[in-house]
């Protein structure tokens, strides 16, 4: 009896266990959307009113109220952001260090390039004093864009209860960042910049900029609820088509479909569409938009400053066309010598070099100091020599000073004139008003320092790191493994193991940007981990 309720009870778990190898586990929610970014037309959706997690997409929002408080004169792309302890104990945090103070531009780039949880953290509350406040932020800019299914609770993406969106809502967020801010959206296609503290960073899109022709943007997104998240843009032949995915199953295929995708706009897209540029968000009277009992400077620079008035005593006989065409030629030569404080327009100074075999710790380090930029004390050097050859020195002697000779000229005994030292100054031709501008432009030129993405025809700088392993021998054995692996991949690379502190890293060297791009991904696509990286800067 016993045997038989044994037999009956063995066949039902097995019969369970049947019933659960046919079942699907259950995928994460997917949803994408293919727009027509000059228009603004929805080429493809599928899923795309569904509210989902959207994991680091969540930055671009972070973002785009960061171009918007330096548009408002709320804050500066070189303000010094004090690192919190509670930014510095984001979850999944890059690295920044709690006390240092860093600046705006460098927390920028970390979180557009790098997804830095820390950096979001960081720049919320320099903008809006907290995390929550940040937020609230988020959500009136999101409701102002036309994202109506949007709701933020913080600004990196981690997940929490109700932070969620849709793929239309990011779509249309992705396109304001292009329209919007185009100064700035360069960033969103850089495969590594470089952070200040944290060194450089490399991107967590560079799969897709590498490998899809007029790829350069935007940002990705992944945690275990929302699955492999990705708004993407391309431009070819003057069409810009914004694609996005939520709740890939990996980061291989979220990249193969985002491709699909695009290729699908780019074919449905007709050429010639009118650009319907969309508007700056509009927040009314009330307090959205974060500059509500704020003075705030509409634009970060003065057009021209106020000439004061002389001080008493002091002579006021100075031509007044000498006096503003000296300020608006130092004004010109300045906007032009200096650009506006600009995240794209500001490259690291720095000369390209490869990556040293030992890394320094950021405390050894202490903090960057680029080289000053040339072009500045030169400029000084030309306003001085313009204002000392336009102002003669007796527009500033004082009132009191002595008369001049009441006899220029003398006749001696013997016939010979004399001339004063008086006479003398007044004989020589007063020199012209120089414009500094034209001292600027008469100077030796500096040439401009160009910083782009090194091309895939020589400039081998770049290559594929494999990670850190206990032991020298362990790291060289990984390298040879992988060399083996993908015969013909890394043929003209050279294997290198570089100490990182107690561990060895193994990484293929002298590469093109191209080849290390293609040579990851293939190590990608086997579940091999790898990570592209290149010159500094």
């Amino acid at each position: 009896m016993i045997h038989r309720w044994f037999l009956a009870a063995l066949l039902g778990l097995f019969a369970l266990v049947a019933v659960a190898a046919t079942t699907p586990a259950r995928a994460v929610p997917y949803a994408e959307m293919v727009m027509d970014a000059r228009s603004g037309e929805v080429l493809r959706s599928r899923n795309a009113d569904t509210r989902l997690h959207p994991a680091s997409l969540t930055k671009m929002m972070t973002l785009y109220i960061v171009f918007e408080a330096v548009r408002l004169g709320e804050i500066t792309m070189d303000t010094p952001v004090t690192i919190s302890r509670h930014a510095a104990a984001t979850d999944y945090a890059l690295g920044f260090r709690a006390g240092t103070q860093v600046e705006l531009r460098y927390l920028v780039r970390a979180a557009a390039v790098r997804s830095s949880n820390d950096a979001a953290a960081a720049i919320a509350e320099a903008i809006e004093g907290s995390e929550a406040a940040f937020a609230r932020r988020m959500n009136r800019t999101a409701q102002a864009l036309g994202m109506v299914r949007t709701t933020f609770r913080n600004p990196h993406g981690l997940t929490a209860e109700g932070h969620l969106s849709t793929a239309r809502d990011m779509t249309i967020l992705g396109r304001h960042l292009f329209y919007d801010y185009p100064q700035y959206y360069n960033i969103f296609g850089r495969t590594s910049t470089y952070a200040g503290p944290v060194g450089t960073v490399y991107s967590t899109n560079r799969s897709v900029l590498n490998n899809y022709r007029g790829a350069d943007g935007i940002k990705t997104g992944y945690t275990t609820p929302a699955g492999f998240n990705l708004v993407a843009s391309a431009e070819r032949d003057g069409v810009r088509i914004l694609a996005t995915v939520f709740g890939g199953r990996s980061a291989a295929s979220r990249n193969a479909r985002i491709m699909e995708l695009l290729d699908l706009g780019f074919a449905r897209a007709q050429p010639n569409v009118a650009v319907a540029q969309p508007a700056l968000p509009h927040y009314g009277n009330d307090s959205e938009g974060g500059t509500a009992g704020r003075v705030i400077r509409v634009s970060g620079a003065v057009a021209r400053s106020r000439r004061p008035e002389p001080r008493p005593g002091e002579p006021a006989d100075i031509p007044a066309e000498l006096v503003a065409a000296i300020e608006d030629s130092v004004g010109a030569a300045l906007d032009q010598a200096l650009a506006p404080e600009e995240l794209a327009e500001t490259p690291d100074p720095r000369p390209v070099i490869p990556d040293p075999p030992e890394i320094v710790s950021v405390a050894e380090m202490g903090p960057e100091q680029g080289p000053p930029d040339p072009r500045v004390a030169e400029l000084a050097e030309a306003v001085e020599a313009a204002v000392a050859n336009a102002v003669p020195p007796t527009a500033f002697a004082p009132t009191d000073a002595p008369a001049p000779d009441p006899a220029p000229m003398r006749e001696t005994a013997d016939g010979v004139v004399l001339l004063s030292a008086d006479a003398v100054s007044a004989a020589r031709p007063r020199p012209r008003p120089i414009d500094v501008a034209d001292v600027v432009a008469r100077a030796e030129p500096v040439a401009p320092e160009v910083v782009t993405r090194s091309a895939s025809n020589g400039s081998r700088l770049f290559g594929v790191a494999l990670g850190t392993f206990p032991t020298e021998n362990a790291a060289d054995r990984h390298l040879l493994t992988t060399a083996l692996m993908e015969l013909g991949t890394f043929d003209g690379a050279l294997r290198a193991v570089a100490r990182r502190g107690p561990a060895f890293e193994a990484r293929f060297a002298g590469m093109t940007e191209d080849e290390a791009g293609a040579a990851c991904a293939r190590l990608e696509a086997r579940n091999v981990t790898c990570e592209v990286f290149g010159p500094p800067g």
